[in-house]
């Protein structure tokens, strides 16, 4: 079955955006110095992306317009707008944890929850996220969005690997039960 990986970028202070939704403070340490890759060994594990509006109009008119970067995966954004579905990219209004599930059933690679605090909210209460990758950023932001906003219930974790480099630190975390503590970390 294919694991849920929640693959994301936060501040020591657990925040994914600043106050105006803005990602540019994403970055190591040392502007200079080289930072690990993790996303290129990543991505080949999944063939599914679900994100939200604010995250896809970001990355198509802030981060990278004209070109989108998620072209050989299967994207999902969810949002109560009406816009036509392209050949790789689906906009819905399902409901995210329906959608995960529906999308867990099929054959495939992992699906990567790559934004939305509400989104990630919804996953948590229903315990679909089985890996949480998250790389925590050396600033302090003060206030934003936060990571984790209160799901109302305890989430026990497993610690399956941690790396740094130029001051990022990779913490991968996998579900502690039963099911999920014999599957591998991808």
């Amino acid at each position: 079955m294919r694991n849920v990986v929640l693959f994301i970028a936060m501040s020591l202070d657990g925040y994914i955006a600043d106050g105006n939704g803005r990602v540019d403070w994403l970055m190591g340490q040392d502007e200079d110095a080289e930072t690990a890759d993790s996303y290129t060994d990543f991505v080949k594990t999944i063939d599914t992306v679900i994100m939200g509006w604010k995250t896809y109009h970001q990355v198509t008119t802030e981060l990278s317009p004209g070109e989108w970067v998620y072209e050989n995966l299967q994207s999902y954004v969810i949002t109560h707008r009406a816009c036509p579905s392209a050949d790789n990219i689906t906009f819905t209004s399902a409901d995210p944890c329906s959608l995960v599930e529906k999308l867990k059933a099929k054959e495939g690679r992992d699906i990567w929850i790559c934004s939305g605090a509400d989104i990630v909210r919804q996953l948590m209460e229903q315990n679909l996220i089985d890996v949480y990758r998250i790389s925590v950023i050396p600033t302090i932001l003060g206030g934003g969005i936060r990571l984790f906003p209160h799901c109302g219930k305890e989430i026990k974790l497993r610690l399956a690997a941690v790396s740094s480099s130029n001051g990022i630190t990779e913490l991968i975390y996998q579900k502690n039960d039963e099911a999920n503590a014999k599957k591998p970390v991808t």
